[in-house]
């Protein structure tokens, strides 16, 4: 196994030579060509978006957060670029911290310069917002996908570069056979991979949408999926598996909708109230921020 080969498993600082401590004025493009393996403090309207980005979603309201904490404390850990032969610079990792710098009103971004071809930003790029970031279940699985098709790697392989167990990779890659449909709706945290991996066992592209559609309309929970692709599964014959699904008993949230209404109310936010069989369930309080949870504990304390 090659050192570099290696070093991908520990993220990408183990990619990197340790950089010059000392943070330069200011990076003069034409001027500071010395400037490859140190970090400096770069314009940001001089770096380029990276173009092998694996990251598509970006919540704006996280984005809000983190461009109001770098107005007040600055931009705290550098972002990496890499320099072209153009003498051009692209994102290497932090395009999160550069938008938000970039929203915050700051015309420069601390950033650690190196050099890298094609390849070891793909694979620095991935791999890094893999580790680091919060990507959605998708967008893991892409990027595991890309690191395979582009770098030739067999599961075995990227499992290393990404310091994860095999059937871990092998999971998260088994998300991209779902439908499409199925798909966006992960993606969107419509519902949890644990819904989507438990509708995997289930051959039937037809029979997984329609208890996708169960699961958004029924608020059904994964045990509750997974009884139910238990029971198709069992049926011997194709031709009763259409009916199996028709004949399991489902929740019935429908008694509760005004009772929903009326929490919606009080609490100032959406209440969902899910049952299960046996009379079992949950309520659920959705919240839009980390003070909006403070105001509706407030109500709940209060309450008690």
């Amino acid at each position: 196994m090659s050192a570099k080969k290696r070093a991908l498993g520990k993220g990408l600082g183990a990619l990197l030579d340790s950089p010059a401590n000392e943070i330069q004025p200011r990076y003069d493009i034409e001027k500071d060509l010395h400037a490859v393996g140190t970090v400096a403090h770069v314009p940001i309207d001089l770096i380029e978006s990276n173009p092998y980005q694996p990251r598509t979603d970006f919540d704006q309201q996280a984005m809000n957060e983190l461009a109001a904490s770098i107005k007040e404390q600055g931009v705290i850990q550098p972002v990496t670029v890499r320099k072209t032969q153009e003498g051009k610079l692209q994102l290497i990792s932090g395009e999160r911290r550069c938008k938000a710098a970039s929203l915050a009103g700051l015309s420069e971004i601390p950033a650690y310069i190196r050099i890298a071809d094609d390849q070891q930003m793909r694979e620095m790029a991935i791999v890094e917002n893999i580790q680091r970031e919060n990507l959605n279940p998708m967008e893991i699985a892409l990027g595991y996908q890309q690191l395979i098709e582009d770098c030739k790697l067999t599961q075995e392989m990227l499992a290393e570069r990404v310091g994860k167990g095999r059937s871990s990779i092998t999971n998260q890659l088994r998300l991209l056979r779902l439908p499409a449909e199925i798909q966006i709706g992960l993606r969107q945290e419509i519902i949890s991979t644990g819904h989507a991996r438990a509708l995997l066992a289930i051959e039937n592209v037809v029979t997984q949408l329609e208890i996708y559609q169960d699961i958004i309309a029924q608020g059904l929970t994964v045990r509750d999926v997974e009884e139910i692709v238990k029971t198709i599964n069992e049926t011997t014959s194709d031709e009763e598996r259409p009916s199996v699904k028709l004949h399991i008993q489902k929740p019935d949230n429908s008694r509760y909708i005004d009772l929903q209404k009326s929490l919606s109310s009080f609490y100032g936010s959406k209440v969902q109230i899910k049952t299960r069989a046996g009379g079992k369930g949950s309520i659920v309080i959705n919240f839009s921020s980390g003070e909006d949870l403070e105001r509706i504990l407030k109500l709940v304390r209060k309450d008690d």
